[in-house]
């Protein structure tokens, strides 16, 4: 029990450090990562109207054939193109890149440069 509530501090902690300096506007939305132990969901916010203009997961309707029988790595891959189209589609092109909690290492570093080579600027 101890050990649990120790790492859900540190990982608030972590969160509060990283949106401490990210705030999305209209010109620069948020773009965010969550990540679970098999799915890897993402969001492009505008925090002054707190309102999502784009959302992708790899549970999505249509995302879920994509992402069958792909690694969790290819599957952030698949999700990131995605949300690129959907942002851009949106008149999105600049973004503020929030991590959340996570590294920049792994799923959300592939996530992000995916998002990248399909044209969103971070």
């Amino acid at each position: 029990m101890y050990s649990t509530k120790v790492k859900e501090i540190r990982a608030a902690r972590r969160k509060m450090r990283v949106r401490a300096r990210i705030f999305g506007t209209a010109e620069r939305p948020r773009l965010t990562v969550h990540k679970s132990l098999k799915n890897i969901m993402a969001q492009i916010i505008d925090d002054e109207k707190m309102v999502t203009l784009a959302a992708v997961s790899s549970l999505s309707k249509g995302m879920t054939e994509k992402t069958a029988g792909k690694k969790k790595r290819d599957a952030a891959v698949v999700v990131g193109e995605e949300l690129a189209r959907r942002a851009i589609a949106a008149g999105v092109k600049k973004v503020a890149f929030d991590r959340n909690q996570s590294v920049y290492h792994g799923r959300v570093k592939a996530l992000a440069d995916a998002a990248r080579k399909a044209g969103l600027e971070f």
